[in-house]
């Protein structure tokens, strides 16, 4: 399904900042729907004339009418005269009679949605950049409870906010949607001077396992979140503001072991504040949560870390076992293993570094390369290593095989391919959505007689491409030009 931004663009009708404003309130559509108990459906007016669906929030709090999205369709005709007036007239809108949906009577309104033009000044766009339906279903008789009054209230005052271009708040910061508190989670209602009017029972329960245990009512939030946190030092320096209601902001608190997040919303008739809406959620299991992953991405790291010194220890002893020993053969294998073990710490230490267990192969890559010129040097080689395309970022269980068998292939080049002379040794990385394509190739003699051999290193790379890897590798000799090995890595295990 396309972005809202390509809806609201495609009609040809709207800017980029009226896609922009729309994107801040479809950011607190379902908070509209579940305070009005209603569906609401955000219209863009299209190039035809008429007005296309770019978003739809279905109520949390009573039961859908629409349990099919109109995201992209077309107005509906009985509801178009109805948006039509309410865009003219940049005034909200209702039908004269229930408008019925499958047999189910329902009171439509159209809210025509106003674009403030800057934070520091009154003016706004002169045409609505959209307009807003709000769908209530009519069949229930029963009598709402004080807390659907306060909510029904509550959605009023925001959809005349946002009539007049007071809603969205261009000052709000735009902050993690993990933990955001919703109006179910608890909702408090505040007057101009900070004292709580309403408080829905999560709300209450929030703050009662806070410390607080009496009725929040006829409270100053303030004084109540101030004597909830006496002692403390490590207080958010915004808090004055949300719990008075003066400012679009959220915060957290945290007191006896439970933390709860509060968003404030100003509420505003004609620029005048009239009070504000706080929304609180208690948000200690999922901090406890964030806090476990963090322990354990640390672990994890220090895993790698100490698997990276360990891997130095080994090669250290076999380069110590190389020198001491008096067989060329002996020491050739003891300087390969030294150089295969000093491959796989270098993923290790990259992994070490980081939250994911990811890693940017370019950068293990080139720190790979540099074991080259230990290979060149003990051949009397002068190899210059090049590397062109980029491999991307890789999850380490393709990182380690591939890191091993590429080090493999570029020391062959250099120490087989170049033997004794200077050349070059190009690795060429294309990366597709499905596979990964590299070739290594070197300007030295080729294979000889274009035959592969069948030492441990050939076999090391085979075993890792083809098995650990599910790919294909290929050797051939391009002729005045050396060898090019060729290897495809399907990539059909990453999540996109």
């Amino acid at each position: 399904m396309s972005t809202l931004s390509d809806l609201v663009l495609a009609q040809g009708r709207s800017s980029q900042a009226d896609a922009d404003w729309l994107h801040m309130l479809v950011g607190d559509l379902q908070l509209l729907a579940d305070l009005a108990f209603a569906d609401i459906v955000l219209w863009v007016p299209s190039a035809a004339g008429g007005y296309v669906a770019v978003a739809h929030a279905r109520p949390s709090s009573a039961a859908t009418l629409f349990y099919r999205d109109f995201v992209g369709q077309e107005i509906r005709p009985e509801w178009l005269e109805l948006v039509t007036r309410a865009a003219e007239t940049q005034a909200i809108t209702e039908s004269n009679a229930p408008d019925w949906y499958e047999e189910m009577p329902t009171r439509v309104r159209a809210i025509p949605v106003i674009r403030r033009l800057s934070a520091s000044s009154p003016e706004v766009a002169p045409d609505p950049v959209a307009v807003m339906t709000r769908h209530t279903n009519l069949s229930s008789t029963r009598t709402s409870s004080r807390q659907e009054l306060t909510f029904h209230d509550c959605a009023t005052e925001l959809f005349q906010m946002i009539a007049s271009g007071d809603f969205p708040d261009l000052g709000a910061p735009t902050g993690p949607r993990r933990g955001a508190p919703r109006a179910s989670d608890g909702l408090i209602r505040l007057d101009t001077d900070g004292v709580t009017t309403f408080a829905s029972p999560n709300a209450l329960s929030a703050f009662n396992r806070m410390g607080f245990d009496d009725e929040l009512e006829g409270e100053s939030l303030a004084h109540v979140t101030s004597a909830l946190l006496t002692g403390r030092t490590d207080v958010d320096e915004s808090l004055p503001l949300v719990v008075t209601g003066r400012a679009p902001w959220r915060t957290e608190i945290e007191s006896r072991g439970v933390a709860v997040s509060l968003r404030a919303i100003p509420l505003r008739h004609r620029g005048t504040r009239t009070g504000a809406i706080v929304l609180c959620r208690d948000v200690t299991e999922l901090r406890h949560q964030e806090q476990e992953l963090i322990t354990k991405d640390a672990t994890i790291r220090e895993i790698h870390h100490r698997v990276k010194n360990n891997l130095q220890t080994v090669a250290s002893l076999l380069r110590i076992q190389a020198r001491r020993t008096h067989s060329e053969e002996a020491r050739e294998a003891l300087t390969q293993a030294m150089r295969r073990v000093g491959a796989i710490a270098v993923v290790h230490d990259t992994l070490s570094e980081g939250l994911s267990q990811n890693v940017d192969f370019d950068e293990v890559f080139d720190r790979a390369l540099l074991l080259v010129a230990e290979v060149a040097a003990a051949h009397n080689t002068t190899a210059h290593p090049k590397r062109t395309g980029t491999f991307g970022v890789l999850p380490s269980e393709y990182a380690t095989p591939l890191a091993l068998a590429l080090t493999e292939l570029v020391t062959n080049a250099v120490e087989h391919g170049l033997a004794g002379r200077e050349g070059e040794v190009e690795i060429f990385a294309d990366r597709s959505d499905t596979t990964l394509t590299v070739q290594v190739r070197d300007t030295g003699s080729g294979l000889p007689e274009g035959m592969v051999g069948e030492g441990l290193g050939t076999q090391i790379v085979r075993t890792l491409i083809q098995g650990e890897l599910g790919g294909t590798i290929d050797w051939h000799t391009v002729v005045g030009r050396g060898t090019e090995v060729t290897i495809e890595v399907p990539l059909r295990w990453i999540k996109a």
